[in-house]
């Protein structure tokens, strides 16, 4: 790049999946000298304040997604939501672009944010759901979200474009004319040899109430087992509390939340993972090479797909919430974990699609699509 761009990245606030995938994009607009600007809402917006103190960030208006308590009602709680969703959108707009135009901005990275566009700059739309999966209306929900997704000059998906990949049909459509750019799978973290000193690590995050129903129900199913559990509960408040207590077997060290470089080392640290199967933790696993178990979102038919897909592969098996027990985490002895793929990436082309006249064409330029993985294990 031969000029500093100011990029506003505004990530979804729909668990924390989206603001951390974020991260390593953040890192890389400045490595390139590039100025970052942050835009989200609720916990998203606070992880990365912590962790960009002295970048400018901006409040978005809130989607307000929740979850059913009833994994069954997750489909018409979604569509009760819709017309608050598409309030919020409208607002967003008009918020984005009075921050376009008070801050000079020359580009928008949205991650999942439907709204975060505006016509007179550059707009790169993040997804790993090209098709988003909602049962007998998977067709439906798919079209309506690449219509949105055509509206933006580049699409940049979190995976390789070829077989083996993560997302399998999730983040691939056997046909399409979107702008597509695989980038490989995205992760803040960084594979480190480091002393185990976790049996266990339990890892939350999502939206309300399903993140506190599971932390309340493995509190009390981890009470039997045996070794040492490191629990995040994925609540990003003003402070880190630590708190630990003894179990029958072993004992618990809670954590409210972790910066990034502390979740790395933990991690890293941990001889297992207990978490949901969010795509961008399937990214972080994959990356540390991580033997794990999932217990997807009740009702959330990408969660559910991607655990399934995990356990058919014979890389994590998995539980649902309500049928889950400590017992099943004998399981993971007979999966091989999840295997790291090798990302090349070159971000100084990518990010050439700000100062381009033909956004079109340069969002593909020079850009490898097809980052090798190291593993042959995984497949659509």
């Amino acid at each position: 790049m031969n000029s500093s761009k100011r990029i506003l990245v505004a990530p979804l606030n729909w668990g924390l999946g989206h603001a951390t995938r974020c991260i390593p994009i953040i890192h890389e607009l400045l490595r390139h000298g590039h100025q970052p600007y942050i835009a989200s809402d609720g916990v998203a917006l606070s992880l990365l304040k912590k962790e960009f103190p002295h970048i400018p960030a901006f409040e978005l208006p809130s989607y307000k997604i929740s979850y059913a308590e009833k994994g069954k009602n997750f489909k018409i709680k979604m569509i009760w939501d819709s017309p608050k969703v598409l309030k919020a959108m409208a607002k967003e707009k008009k918020a984005v672009k009075r921050l376009v135009k008070e801050h000079g901005l020359d580009g928008i990275i949205s991650d999942n944010r439907l709204g975060a566009y505006y016509k007179k700059v550059t707009c790169v739309f993040i997804t790993h759901q090209l098709n988003v999966l909602s049962g007998n209306t998977t067709w439906m929900s798919s079209k309506a979200h690449q219509k949105i997704i055509k509206k933006f000059d580049a699409c940049w998906v979190p995976d390789v474009k070829d077989k083996p990949n993560l997302t399998g049909k999730l983040g691939h459509l056997k046909k399409s004319k979107l702008k597509i750019v695989y980038l490989g799978p995205l992760s803040r973290f960084e594979k480190k040899q480091l002393a185990i000193t976790n049996d266990l690590m339990v890892l939350l995050s999502g939206p309300e109430p399903q993140r506190t129903m599971l932390e309340e129900k493995l509190l009390s199913e981890l009470q039997q087992f045996e070794g040492n559990i490191l629990f995040v509960k994925g609540k990003i408040e003003d402070e880190q509390v630590v708190e630990e207590i003894q179990t029958p077997r072993g004992k618990i060290r809670h954590y409210n939340f972790m910066k990034s470089a502390e979740l790395e080392n933990a991690i890293n640290q941990s001889d297992r993972v207990l978490c949901r199967s969010g795509y961008t933790t399937v990214m972080d696993l994959a990356k540390l090479e991580k033997r794990a178990f999932f217990i997807p979102t009740p009702g959330q038919y990408e969660q559910e797909y991607l655990a399934k897909r995990m356990q058919k592969q014979g890389l994590v098996p998995f539980s649902s919430q309500e049928d889950f027990t400590v017992k099943d985490l004998s399981r993971i002895e007979e999966f091989s974990g999840l295997a790291q793929f090798e990302s090349t990436t070159d971000y100084s082309s990518l990010f050439e699609v700000f100062s381009a006249t033909d956004t079109g064409a340069l969002a593909f330029s020079n850009v490898n699509e097809n980052s090798e993985p190291t593993s042959t294990s995984l497949s659509t």
